[in-house]
């Protein structure tokens, strides 16, 4: 069980570092900007699979401390 956590916790850290970066909205709010070129954009091919690898880790990373924390 601790091997399987291990294993998807890696995953889950390089897949993480793998995503572009969203967060373009959180730095106009300091600088005032407001380009809505990047904002209506949709996930496509890589970005969208990673987008659902990263969804199924942590749900997996999750469900499993939940189950070890009981046992």
């Amino acid at each position: 069980m601790e091997t399987v956590l291990l294993i998807i916790s890696i995953c889950l850290i390089i897949i993480v570092l793998l995503q572009s970066g969203k967060a373009e909205g959180a730095s106009q709010i300091f600088s005032g900007g407001n380009s809505d070129l990047f904002s209506q954009r949709k996930e496509r091919g890589t970005e969208l699979a990673i987008s659902r690898i990263t969804m199924c880790l942590g749900l997996a990373f999750f469900l499993i401390c939940l189950v070890a924390s009981f046992l």
